[in-house]
Protein backbone atom coordinates (compact mmCIF):
# COMPACT_ATOMS: atom_id res chain seq x y z
CA UNK A 1 0.00 0.00 0.00
CA UNK A 2 1.39 3.22 -1.17
CA UNK A 3 1.44 5.62 1.69
CA UNK A 4 2.67 9.58 2.02
CA UNK A 5 4.26 11.21 4.80
CA UNK A 6 3.20 14.98 5.49
CA UNK A 7 6.03 16.40 3.74
CA UNK A 8 5.15 14.16 0.50
CA UNK A 9 0.91 15.03 0.58
CA UNK A 10 2.59 18.98 0.64
CA UNK A 11 4.74 18.69 -2.22
CA UNK A 12 2.29 16.74 -3.86
CA UNK A 13 -0.19 19.57 -3.42
CA UNK A 14 2.04 22.15 -4.63
CA UNK A 15 2.67 20.36 -7.73
CA UNK A 16 -0.86 19.99 -8.03
CA UNK A 17 -1.21 24.00 -7.09
CA UNK A 18 1.68 25.03 -9.18
CA UNK A 19 0.52 22.74 -12.39
CA UNK A 20 -2.98 24.77 -11.60
CA UNK A 21 -1.05 27.82 -12.20
CA UNK A 22 0.77 27.28 -14.93
CA UNK A 23 -2.83 25.86 -17.12
CA UNK A 24 -4.40 28.73 -15.60
CA UNK A 25 -1.59 31.38 -17.47
CA UNK A 26 -1.14 28.83 -20.24
CA UNK A 27 -4.89 29.08 -20.63
CA UNK A 28 -4.85 33.03 -20.67
CA UNK A 29 -2.04 33.20 -22.78
CA UNK A 30 -3.53 31.06 -25.39
CA UNK A 31 -6.80 33.21 -24.70
CA UNK A 32 -4.87 36.85 -25.36
CA UNK A 33 -3.32 35.29 -28.04
CA UNK A 34 -6.41 34.28 -29.75
CA UNK A 35 -8.40 37.52 -29.03
CA UNK A 36 -5.14 39.10 -30.76
CA UNK A 37 -5.52 36.89 -33.80
CA UNK A 38 -9.41 37.76 -33.73
CA UNK A 39 -8.95 40.87 -33.79
CA UNK A 40 -6.66 40.74 -36.60
CA UNK A 41 -8.73 39.07 -38.64
CA UNK A 42 -11.88 41.17 -37.88
CA UNK A 43 -9.96 44.47 -38.40
CA UNK A 44 -8.89 42.40 -42.30
CA UNK A 45 -12.73 41.89 -42.02
CA UNK A 46 -13.60 45.13 -41.63
CA UNK A 47 -11.17 46.27 -44.12
CA UNK A 48 -12.69 43.99 -46.49
CA UNK A 49 -15.93 45.13 -45.52
CA UNK A 50 -15.29 48.79 -46.00
CA UNK A 51 -13.28 48.18 -49.03
CA UNK A 52 -16.67 46.27 -50.74
CA UNK A 53 -18.86 49.44 -49.53
CA UNK A 54 -16.99 51.99 -50.65
CA UNK A 55 -16.36 50.30 -54.17
CA UNK A 56 -20.00 48.49 -54.69
CA UNK A 57 -22.41 50.14 -56.30
CA UNK A 58 -25.64 49.39 -54.99
CA UNK A 59 -28.19 50.79 -56.67
CA UNK A 60 -32.10 50.55 -55.94
CA UNK A 61 -33.37 50.72 -59.48
CA UNK A 62 -32.45 50.61 -62.94
CA UNK A 63 -32.80 52.00 -65.89
CA UNK A 64 -34.24 50.80 -69.06
CA UNK A 65 -33.96 51.84 -72.62
CA UNK A 66 -36.58 51.08 -75.21
CA UNK A 67 -36.36 51.64 -78.80
CA UNK A 68 -39.43 51.95 -79.98
CA UNK A 69 -40.80 55.00 -81.33
CA UNK A 70 -43.57 56.24 -78.98
CA UNK A 71 -44.63 59.57 -78.00
CA UNK A 72 -44.25 60.94 -74.75
CA UNK A 73 -47.82 59.99 -73.42
CA UNK A 74 -47.31 56.83 -74.94
CA UNK A 75 -44.35 56.05 -73.51
CA UNK A 76 -45.23 56.98 -70.26
CA UNK A 77 -47.86 53.99 -70.30
CA UNK A 78 -45.81 51.90 -72.16
CA UNK A 79 -43.59 52.64 -68.74
CA UNK A 80 -46.05 52.10 -65.90
CA UNK A 81 -47.22 48.68 -67.75
CA UNK A 82 -43.94 46.77 -67.67
CA UNK A 83 -41.63 48.77 -65.11
CA UNK A 84 -42.52 51.61 -62.62
CA UNK A 85 -42.58 54.67 -65.10
CA UNK A 86 -40.56 57.03 -67.63
CA UNK A 87 -37.17 57.74 -66.07
CA UNK A 88 -36.20 60.23 -63.60
CA UNK A 89 -32.76 61.41 -62.94
CA UNK A 90 -31.30 62.57 -59.29
CA UNK A 91 -28.25 63.32 -60.15
CA UNK A 92 -25.55 63.19 -62.69
CA UNK A 93 -24.64 59.58 -61.80
CA UNK A 94 -27.68 58.40 -62.66
CA UNK A 95 -27.49 60.21 -65.53
CA UNK A 96 -24.22 58.32 -66.35
CA UNK A 97 -26.17 55.00 -65.92
CA UNK A 98 -29.02 56.14 -67.93
CA UNK A 99 -26.34 56.73 -71.03
CA UNK A 100 -24.63 53.24 -70.17
CA UNK A 101 -27.76 51.60 -70.67
CA UNK A 102 -27.74 52.23 -74.57
CA UNK A 103 -25.46 52.51 -77.26
CA UNK A 104 -28.09 54.87 -79.07
CA UNK A 105 -26.94 58.30 -80.07
CA UNK A 106 -30.20 59.83 -80.83
CA UNK A 107 -33.05 61.02 -78.91
CA UNK A 108 -35.29 59.81 -76.13
CA UNK A 109 -37.90 61.07 -73.82
CA UNK A 110 -37.20 60.83 -70.47
CA UNK A 111 -40.17 61.38 -67.41
CA UNK A 112 -39.98 65.20 -67.12
CA UNK A 113 -42.58 67.72 -68.88
CA UNK A 114 -43.49 71.23 -68.11
CA UNK A 115 -47.34 70.83 -66.62
CA UNK A 116 -47.48 74.45 -66.85
CA UNK A 117 -48.54 74.99 -63.62
CA UNK A 118 -47.06 77.44 -60.82
CA UNK A 119 -42.89 77.27 -60.56
CA UNK A 120 -41.80 75.46 -57.58
CA UNK A 121 -38.32 76.54 -56.20
CA UNK A 122 -35.52 73.54 -55.68
CA UNK A 123 -32.18 74.16 -54.43
CA UNK A 124 -29.68 73.17 -57.37
CA UNK A 125 -28.03 70.22 -54.87
CA UNK A 126 -29.44 67.24 -55.19
CA UNK A 127 -31.30 65.92 -52.19
CA UNK A 128 -31.10 69.41 -50.64
CA UNK A 129 -35.39 69.90 -50.09
CA UNK A 130 -36.57 73.29 -50.55
CA UNK A 131 -38.87 74.40 -47.35
CA UNK A 132 -41.69 76.36 -48.17
CA UNK A 133 -41.73 78.09 -45.32
CA UNK A 134 -37.87 79.00 -45.41
CA UNK A 135 -37.59 81.91 -43.07
CA UNK A 136 -34.51 83.60 -45.13
CA UNK A 137 -36.60 83.90 -48.10
CA UNK A 138 -37.55 87.71 -48.62
CA UNK A 139 -38.77 88.86 -51.78
CA UNK A 140 -38.00 92.37 -50.94
CA UNK A 141 -34.31 92.12 -52.07
CA UNK A 142 -35.51 92.77 -55.45
CA UNK A 143 -34.71 96.87 -56.23
CA UNK A 144 -37.92 98.44 -57.41
CA UNK A 145 -37.16 98.24 -60.98
CA UNK A 146 -36.19 94.46 -60.86
CA UNK A 147 -38.97 91.76 -62.45
CA UNK A 148 -39.28 88.87 -60.26
CA UNK A 149 -36.89 85.86 -61.89
CA UNK A 150 -36.05 82.27 -61.52
CA UNK A 151 -33.22 82.00 -59.69
CA UNK A 152 -32.36 83.11 -56.72
CA UNK A 153 -29.36 85.42 -54.98
CA UNK A 154 -28.56 87.10 -52.01
CA UNK A 155 -28.00 90.94 -52.20
CA UNK A 156 -25.94 91.83 -49.64
CA UNK A 157 -26.77 96.30 -48.98
CA UNK A 158 -24.46 97.87 -45.70
CA UNK A 159 -24.96 95.52 -43.07
CA UNK A 160 -28.30 93.84 -44.44
CA UNK A 161 -28.23 90.42 -46.47
CA UNK A 162 -31.80 89.49 -48.19
CA UNK A 163 -32.59 86.65 -50.75
CA UNK A 164 -33.99 87.89 -53.96
CA UNK A 165 -35.76 86.14 -56.49
CA UNK A 166 -34.43 88.22 -60.32
CA UNK A 167 -33.56 87.27 -63.79
CA UNK A 168 -30.91 83.97 -64.17
CA UNK A 169 -29.01 86.70 -67.12
CA UNK A 170 -27.21 88.70 -64.65
CA UNK A 171 -23.48 88.21 -63.95
CA UNK A 172 -22.83 87.88 -60.49
CA UNK A 173 -20.51 86.50 -57.89
CA UNK A 174 -20.92 82.99 -56.96
CA UNK A 175 -20.99 80.75 -54.25
CA UNK A 176 -19.65 76.46 -54.69
CA UNK A 177 -19.85 74.16 -52.19
CA UNK A 178 -17.92 71.27 -52.09
CA UNK A 179 -19.15 68.55 -50.40
CA UNK A 180 -16.97 65.42 -49.37
CA UNK A 181 -18.53 62.67 -46.32
CA UNK A 182 -17.07 64.39 -43.24
CA UNK A 183 -17.27 68.23 -44.11
CA UNK A 184 -18.24 70.94 -46.88
CA UNK A 185 -16.35 73.45 -48.05
CA UNK A 186 -17.49 77.03 -49.44
CA UNK A 187 -15.59 78.63 -52.08
CA UNK A 188 -16.54 82.14 -52.80
CA UNK A 189 -16.00 83.08 -56.87
CA UNK A 190 -15.33 86.34 -57.98
CA UNK A 191 -13.60 85.83 -61.18
CA UNK A 192 -15.23 85.43 -64.01
CA UNK A 193 -18.36 86.66 -62.82
CA UNK A 194 -21.68 84.57 -64.80
CA UNK A 195 -24.87 84.36 -65.15
CA UNK A 196 -26.35 81.82 -62.75
CA UNK A 197 -26.74 78.78 -65.32
CA UNK A 198 -22.75 78.86 -65.85
CA UNK A 199 -22.16 79.47 -62.67
CA UNK A 200 -24.02 76.24 -61.77
CA UNK A 201 -22.11 74.30 -64.76
CA UNK A 202 -18.09 75.89 -63.18
CA UNK A 203 -19.48 74.70 -59.49
CA UNK A 204 -20.76 71.25 -60.88
CA UNK A 205 -16.99 70.98 -63.17
CA UNK A 206 -14.70 72.75 -60.41
CA UNK A 207 -16.39 71.48 -57.15
CA UNK A 208 -19.95 69.74 -56.15
CA UNK A 209 -22.69 72.53 -56.82
CA UNK A 210 -23.72 75.87 -55.90
CA UNK A 211 -24.16 76.44 -52.21
CA UNK A 212 -27.61 74.48 -51.48
CA UNK A 213 -29.91 75.19 -48.08
CA UNK A 214 -30.42 77.58 -45.90
CA UNK A 215 -27.11 75.80 -43.52
CA UNK A 216 -24.83 76.45 -46.55
CA UNK A 217 -26.24 80.27 -47.78
CA UNK A 218 -27.16 81.80 -44.01
CA UNK A 219 -24.38 80.14 -41.73
CA UNK A 220 -21.42 81.13 -40.25
CA UNK A 221 -19.17 79.70 -43.18
CA UNK A 222 -20.11 81.48 -45.88
CA UNK A 223 -20.05 84.40 -43.94
CA UNK A 224 -16.18 83.76 -43.35
CA UNK A 225 -16.22 83.50 -46.63
CA UNK A 226 -17.37 87.18 -47.53
CA UNK A 227 -15.56 88.43 -45.62
CA UNK A 228 -13.21 90.37 -47.71
CA UNK A 229 -15.97 92.19 -49.71
CA UNK A 230 -17.41 95.39 -48.78
CA UNK A 231 -20.83 95.89 -49.73
CA UNK A 232 -23.15 96.44 -51.94
CA UNK A 233 -22.48 93.45 -54.17
CA UNK A 234 -24.62 90.28 -54.71
CA UNK A 235 -24.08 86.77 -55.12
CA UNK A 236 -25.51 83.67 -57.20
CA UNK A 237 -26.63 80.84 -54.72
CA UNK A 238 -28.08 77.28 -55.46
CA UNK A 239 -32.10 78.07 -55.57
CA UNK A 240 -33.53 78.45 -58.52
CA UNK A 241 -37.61 77.74 -60.05
CA UNK A 242 -39.46 76.29 -62.55
CA UNK A 243 -42.84 74.23 -63.83
CA UNK A 244 -41.46 70.69 -65.06
CA UNK A 245 -42.13 67.75 -63.00
CA UNK A 246 -41.53 64.48 -63.08
CA UNK A 247 -43.99 62.46 -64.50
CA UNK A 248 -43.99 59.79 -60.90
CA UNK A 249 -44.49 62.91 -59.14
CA UNK A 250 -41.21 62.93 -57.53
CA UNK A 251 -39.79 66.55 -56.53
CA UNK A 252 -35.81 65.40 -57.79
CA UNK A 253 -34.21 69.07 -58.37
CA UNK A 254 -31.45 68.00 -60.92
CA UNK A 255 -31.89 69.28 -64.59
CA UNK A 256 -29.21 69.14 -67.31
CA UNK A 257 -30.31 71.25 -70.09
CA UNK A 258 -28.31 72.25 -73.10
CA UNK A 259 -28.60 75.70 -72.88
CA UNK A 260 -27.30 75.75 -76.40
CA UNK A 261 -30.66 74.06 -77.75
CA UNK A 262 -33.12 74.45 -74.39
CA UNK A 263 -35.52 77.44 -74.35
CA UNK A 264 -37.94 77.33 -71.40
CA UNK A 265 -40.60 80.00 -73.73
CA UNK A 266 -41.51 77.47 -76.18
CA UNK A 267 -44.92 76.65 -74.85
CA UNK A 268 -45.51 73.66 -77.71
CA UNK A 269 -42.32 71.91 -76.44
CA UNK A 270 -43.41 70.78 -72.87
CA UNK A 271 -41.58 67.16 -72.89
CA UNK A 272 -38.23 66.78 -71.88
CA UNK A 273 -35.87 64.42 -73.90
CA UNK A 274 -32.12 63.47 -73.59
CA UNK A 275 -29.93 64.22 -76.60
CA UNK A 276 -27.51 61.28 -76.12
CA UNK A 277 -24.82 62.55 -79.09
CA UNK A 278 -24.30 65.66 -76.70
CA UNK A 279 -22.98 63.86 -73.33
CA UNK A 280 -26.98 63.38 -72.84
CA UNK A 281 -27.92 66.69 -71.79
CA UNK A 282 -31.65 67.80 -72.33
CA UNK A 283 -33.87 69.74 -74.23
CA UNK A 284 -37.76 69.26 -74.98
CA UNK A 285 -39.91 68.86 -78.01
CA UNK A 286 -43.74 68.47 -78.71
CA UNK A 287 -45.04 65.69 -76.53
CA UNK A 288 -46.74 64.36 -79.63
CA UNK A 289 -43.24 63.59 -81.77
CA UNK A 290 -42.64 60.05 -81.52
CA UNK A 291 -39.33 58.91 -79.66
CA UNK A 292 -37.62 55.92 -78.38
CA UNK A 293 -37.61 56.32 -74.38
CA UNK A 294 -36.24 55.43 -70.66
CA UNK A 295 -37.98 53.91 -68.04
CA UNK A 296 -37.06 52.92 -64.69
CA UNK A 297 -37.92 49.96 -62.66
CA UNK A 298 -38.22 50.82 -58.91
CA UNK A 299 -36.58 47.90 -56.73
CA UNK A 300 -37.95 49.46 -53.04
CA UNK A 301 -41.40 49.47 -51.53
CA UNK A 302 -42.88 51.33 -49.12
CA UNK A 303 -44.94 49.39 -46.60
CA UNK A 304 -47.62 51.51 -44.98
CA UNK A 305 -47.65 49.40 -41.50
CA UNK A 306 -46.10 49.99 -38.18
CA UNK A 307 -43.91 47.75 -36.73
CA UNK A 308 -40.85 47.11 -34.65
CA UNK A 309 -37.70 47.09 -36.36
CA UNK A 310 -37.32 43.32 -35.89
CA UNK A 311 -40.79 42.60 -37.44
CA UNK A 312 -40.00 44.84 -40.37
CA UNK A 313 -36.67 43.15 -40.62
CA UNK A 314 -38.80 39.53 -40.69
CA UNK A 315 -41.57 41.00 -43.15
CA UNK A 316 -38.98 42.68 -45.51
CA UNK A 317 -36.95 38.86 -45.74
CA UNK A 318 -40.33 36.54 -45.84
CA UNK A 319 -41.63 38.73 -48.59
CA UNK A 320 -39.05 41.02 -50.65
CA UNK A 321 -35.45 40.97 -50.07
CA UNK A 322 -34.74 42.80 -46.69
CA UNK A 323 -34.83 46.02 -45.55
CA UNK A 324 -33.40 48.90 -47.94
CA UNK A 325 -29.60 49.51 -47.63
CA UNK A 326 -27.98 53.02 -48.38
CA UNK A 327 -25.10 52.84 -49.64
CA UNK A 328 -24.45 56.43 -51.74
CA UNK A 329 -26.43 59.75 -52.47
CA UNK A 330 -28.45 58.58 -55.11
CA UNK A 331 -30.15 55.83 -52.72
CA UNK A 332 -30.85 58.17 -50.29
CA UNK A 333 -32.77 60.67 -52.52
CA UNK A 334 -34.66 57.63 -54.11
CA UNK A 335 -35.10 56.46 -50.29
CA UNK A 336 -36.70 60.39 -49.88
CA UNK A 337 -38.99 59.98 -52.57
CA UNK A 338 -40.18 56.76 -50.99
CA UNK A 339 -39.98 58.46 -47.40
CA UNK A 340 -42.55 61.13 -47.96
CA UNK A 341 -45.45 59.16 -48.90
CA UNK A 342 -44.94 57.23 -45.17
CA UNK A 343 -47.96 57.32 -42.66
CA UNK A 344 -45.62 57.53 -39.51
CA UNK A 345 -42.70 60.20 -38.97
CA UNK A 346 -39.78 57.91 -39.39
CA UNK A 347 -39.24 54.97 -41.87
CA UNK A 348 -37.53 51.84 -40.79
CA UNK A 349 -34.15 51.30 -43.43
CA UNK A 350 -31.86 48.40 -42.99
CA UNK A 351 -29.19 49.77 -40.32
CA UNK A 352 -28.68 48.69 -36.92
CA UNK A 353 -26.12 49.02 -34.01
CA UNK A 354 -23.99 45.70 -33.10
CA UNK A 355 -23.22 45.71 -29.98
CA UNK A 356 -21.11 42.63 -30.10
CA UNK A 357 -18.80 44.48 -33.13
CA UNK A 358 -19.03 48.10 -31.76
CA UNK A 359 -20.36 49.63 -34.90
CA UNK A 360 -23.02 50.07 -37.39
CA UNK A 361 -23.93 47.52 -40.06
CA UNK A 362 -26.13 47.07 -42.68
CA UNK A 363 -28.71 44.07 -42.93
CA UNK A 364 -26.80 43.25 -46.18
CA UNK A 365 -23.67 43.24 -43.84
CA UNK A 366 -21.82 46.44 -45.31
CA UNK A 367 -20.62 48.95 -42.76
CA UNK A 368 -21.54 52.72 -43.30
CA UNK A 369 -19.60 54.25 -46.15
CA UNK A 370 -22.59 56.98 -46.93
CA UNK A 371 -24.67 58.52 -43.89
CA UNK A 372 -26.58 61.67 -43.20
CA UNK A 373 -27.20 61.64 -39.51
CA UNK A 374 -29.50 64.64 -38.55
CA UNK A 375 -27.28 66.56 -36.35
CA UNK A 376 -27.80 65.24 -32.21
CA UNK A 377 -29.28 62.14 -34.01
CA UNK A 378 -26.73 59.49 -33.70
CA UNK A 379 -27.09 57.84 -30.39
CA UNK A 380 -25.32 54.23 -30.45
CA UNK A 381 -27.26 51.59 -28.15
CA UNK A 382 -27.59 47.73 -28.53
CA UNK A 383 -31.49 48.43 -29.26
CA UNK A 384 -30.93 51.20 -31.70
CA UNK A 385 -31.90 51.14 -35.39
CA UNK A 386 -32.51 54.12 -38.32
CA UNK A 387 -35.39 55.82 -39.14
CA UNK A 388 -35.49 58.27 -42.20
CA UNK A 389 -37.23 61.24 -41.29
CA UNK A 390 -40.27 61.09 -43.50
CA UNK A 391 -40.26 65.13 -43.90
CA UNK A 392 -37.65 68.30 -43.78
CA UNK A 393 -33.93 67.02 -44.80
CA UNK A 394 -35.16 63.44 -44.32
CA UNK A 395 -32.23 62.98 -42.18
CA UNK A 396 -31.20 59.75 -40.30
CA UNK A 397 -32.15 59.22 -36.99
CA UNK A 398 -31.51 56.41 -34.23
CA UNK A 399 -34.73 55.08 -32.98
CA UNK A 400 -35.45 52.69 -29.97
CA UNK A 401 -36.41 49.09 -31.81
CA UNK A 402 -39.35 48.81 -30.75
CA UNK A 403 -40.90 51.73 -31.48
CA UNK A 404 -43.04 51.25 -34.87
CA UNK A 405 -43.13 52.75 -37.76
CA UNK A 406 -43.33 52.79 -42.01
CA UNK A 407 -40.64 50.64 -43.61
CA UNK A 408 -38.78 50.05 -46.95
CA UNK A 409 -38.16 46.93 -48.33
CA UNK A 410 -35.36 46.25 -50.85
CA UNK A 411 -36.68 44.07 -54.06
CA UNK A 412 -33.46 42.60 -54.86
Amino acid sequence: MLTFGKQDLCGGVAYIYLTAVFMNTLSRDIKERTNQISKMQWSLYLLILMGQCCFFTCQQYEYHFIEENKSWSEAQRYCREKYTDLAKVFDMTDMSRLRNSTQNQGEAWIGLNNTGGNRMWHWSLPGVEYIQNDSSWNVTGRQDWEHPGNCGMKRYKEADAKLADVSCDNNFYFICAEMKKDNKTLYLIQYPRLNWTQAQSYCRYNHTDLASGLDQVDGEEIEAVIKGLTPPFNLWIGLFRDSWRWSDGSNFSFRYWDMQLFNDTQSNKTCAMTLLNRSGKWSSDECDKEKPFFCYDDKMILIKENKTWEEALNYCENNYKRLVSITNPEVQGWVQETAKNADSPYVWIGLSYKCTLGLWLWVSDYVVCYEKWATEGKTEGCDMSVGVDRGGQHEWFSRRNNETYNFICSKQ
